[in-house]
């Protein structure tokens, strides 16, 4: 993998370390030869064992915190060159039951992040965004796409040598805490069914890497108040469906065609496809070999943002970028997939 020099020597500071993408990020960033790694997240079980399995790098500090707290960012970023905003609430169905929470955190927390940022001189601010944020449906994405708004607005009132901040949008990353394969595994080791909602369903996916490897990428790239968007394949849920039930039915003890597949309906709010950039952001979008770039929709306000970019491709698209619009991976592609990337070990 490649090196990200930007953050060498660095001190850099990771929220919602103790998540699955946090966790992720902090392995990366240790990597890259920072020269400080501070860590914040209100998991405490989880951070105790993540603050053991670092307990060697004297490089790596982490601390129990909530984005919730203006104060305590406010210390911990004293210092620090980069942040990397990973903390949310990202369960859907949890933040449609208490919409108050997902605001306090995604759009609260986020204003606390920002302001500590700018208060402590940091130069970059990545914020790790969803596919949800694209013409939500639900109040996680509807959070999520205020804190889009958010950042690329503190970014359009920055002033010269002022904090760079930008966005990641990510697809569904296979093998986290929150997508359908820990699911689909816990229902084939009981011997099924498996639940799908809709045998139509589409979503782009993406391994944990390559979630945390956008985030890094971003860093260097970011111009300001842009939306990183990874290009990605796309698949139907009921071939992941059926993949995961004939490799895994027999390690369990099951036989394959023994597993029902249930088809329940869709849950409230949820899509059957998957939109990482919508109609209105082709005409501000820029493509790269590896990524889409949404840009501002308003310019900034006391400086001139040149969106440049090595390996441009072209200025503009002529399509949202949906999964129903785009090329499904067939099922042995998928497979293949599924296990150069151990997606289907247990732990996954």
């Amino acid at each position: 993998m490649k090196k990200n020099r930007f953050m060498e020597n660095q001190s850099v500071l990771i929220t919602g370390v103790a998540g699955t993408v946090g966790r992720e990020l902090l392995r990366q960033v240790v990597g890259e030869g920072p020269v400080e790694v501070i860590g914040l997240d209100n998991n405490e079980t989880e951070l105790f064992f993540e603050s053991e399995e670092y307990r060697n790098h004297s490089n790596v500090h982490l601390y129990l915190g909530d984005i919730r707290d203006r104060d305590k960012l406010m210390r911990k970023m004293r210092g620090v060159d980069v942040v990397l905003h990973a903390a949310a609430l990202k369960h859907v169905i949890l933040c449609e039951q208490s919409p108050r929470d997902p605001v306090q955190t995604n759009i609260l927390g986020t204003q606390n992040v920002i302001d500590a940022a700018m208060a402590n001189g940091v130069k970059r601010v990545i914020f790790t965004s969803s596919d949800k944020a694209v013409n939500p449906t639900n109040v996680m994405g509807t959070t999520k796409l205020m804190g889009e708004r958010m950042i690329t607005a503190a970014n359009a009132h920055r002033r010269r040598n002022g904090t760079i901040f930008a966005s990641t949008r990510f697809g569904n990353v296979l093998g986290s805490r929150g997508s359908v394969i820990p699911l689909f595994r816990r229902q084939i080791a009981t011997g099924g069914p498996i639940t799908l909602t809709d045998v139509k369903m589409t979503r782009f996916i993406m391994t944990l890497t390559e979630a945390a490897r956008l985030v890094m990428d971003s860093v260097p790239l970011a111009k300001g108040g842009e939306v990183f968007v990874t290009k990605m394949p796309v698949v139907r849920i009921a071939d992941l469906a059926e993949i995961m039930i004939e490799e895994l039915a027999p390690r369990y003890g099951h036989k394959p065609e023994k597993i029902e597949i249930q088809v329940i309906g869709s849950k409230a709010g949820e899509k059957l496809y998957e939109e990482l950039m919508n109609d209105e952001e082709t005409r501000r979008t820029i493509e790269l070999n590896d990524y889409f770039v949404v840009k501002p929709a308003f310019s900034s306000v006391y400086e001139y943002v040149d969106y440049q970019y090595e390996g441009m491709v072209r200025e503009g698209v002529d399509r949202p970028y949906n999964s129903a619009l785009e090329r499904v991976m067939s099922k042995e592609d998928l497979s293949n997939y599924m296990l150069t990337n151990d997606l289907l070990s247990e732990g996954k």
